[in-house]
């Protein structure tokens, strides 16, 4: 462990920076899977519940949105 009265060599600070710009890339990444894995999650719920409705032999299932007119 390092005294905090010492300040860190050049090499130390580089060595320093390069972890946390790795960290920062490592949460990135994560957040970027996870946003993914939700899109990929809602997708397939809704695919799986158009499926079900045309399995049960309706011929409606897609839904209209009036929203826009």
């Amino acid at each position: 462990m390092r005294h905090p009265f010492f300040p860190l060599t050049e090499a130390q600070a580089r060595e320093q920076e390069n972890r946390q710009t790795n960290g920062l890339a490592a949460v990135a990444a994560v957040l970027l899977l996870l946003v993914a894995g939700l899109w990929l999650v809602h997708a397939l719920h809704r695919s799986s519940r158009l499926e079900d409705c045309l399995m049960s032999g309706r011929t409606n299932c897609y839904p209209i949105d009036l929203s826009h007119a």
